[in-house]
């Protein structure tokens, strides 16, 4: 969710009381917080590719580092320049990669143990044998309905899986933090960003984790069944799990030259 708006009135509530209140009401509090029609990450990319293209500078930096904080990565931020740059001119490329090095850093800089509210828990090696990569689990409650916080690090997934149970059973994931897929067997993938909601029903076979650049975070809820059990399979695999962002950046850029186009 978008949180309250207060840069017009801190920067220019004193110069220009009411273009700071038309900024923060109206801009960012009616317009920009319509998530349901466009979700915050979605909306950010969208605003850098037009700032981007319009040369606006001094917003673009703020609109990067509120994409940042929306979840888009470094690596989408250059894919995104990198992509108009042939519409936009290039010399305009070169003066926007400074302003995602200086957001971004050298590295997305992520400390694990503040992905969200929730612990980090102690790596998962009872599972690792179902996992590729590197993945961290932390019970949030075991009475009543079982919780659990599980992380992945960039790149990680477990193997396709099942949860079978004779009544009842499956699975719903709550995403927290991060970016991640999620995919059942014969459908196609599911990107997933914090506040994205997965219902699992038994029986179907499916797996999830992080995207290759990004941390993940979600809440494994285990829907109380009879006979419980899960179901380990084969590994995703690893040209198809690669495949995905660039499916996924493919998708975007295309989205990107379309508003362009529109706006010319």
């Amino acid at each position: 969710m978008a949180e309250k708006q207060t840069a017009g009135r801190n920067l220019l509530g004193d110069l220009a009381p009411k273009f700071a209140e038309l900024n923060d009401d109206i801009l960012f509090g009616e317009v920009w917080s319509r998530e349901d029609q466009l979700s915050l990450r979605d909306r950010s990319m969208i605003t850098i590719a037009a700032l981007f293209s319009a040369e606006l500078y001094p917003q673009l930096k703020s609109h990067l580092n509120l994409g940042k904080a929306h979840g888009i990565t470094k690596q989408e931020a250059v894919e995104i320049v990198t992509q108009l740059a042939f519409y936009c001119g290039w010399p305009t490329a070169w003066s926007t990669f400074p302003l995602i090095r200086e957001v971004y850093g050298e590295d997305d800089g992520v400390d694990p143990d503040r992905l969200s509210c929730f612990p980090l828990g102690e790596k998962n090696d009872a599972f690792a044998q179902y996992f590729i990569g590197q993945s961290y689990l932390a019970p949030l409650s075991t009475q009543q309905v079982p919780v659990f916080n599980v992380t992945f690090e960039p790149g990680c997934r477990n193997n396709w899986h099942i949860h079978h149970a004779e009544g009842g059973g499956g699975q719903m994931l709550v995403c927290v933090s991060g970016r991640g897929w999620y995919q059942e067997w014969g459908q196609e993938p599911r990107e997933l960003r914090p506040g994205d909601v997965v219902n699992i029903p038994a029986g179907v076979k499916h797996w999830h984790g992080a995207a290759k650049d990004s941390w993940f975070q979600h809440l494994a809820i285990e829907v109380p069944g009879e006979d419980g059990r899960t179901e380990w399979c084969e590994a995703v695999d690893d040209k198809q799990y690669g495949a995905l962002d660039s499916m996924r950046m493919s998708s975007v850029s295309g989205e990107a030259a379309l508003c362009k186009k529109q706006e010319d």
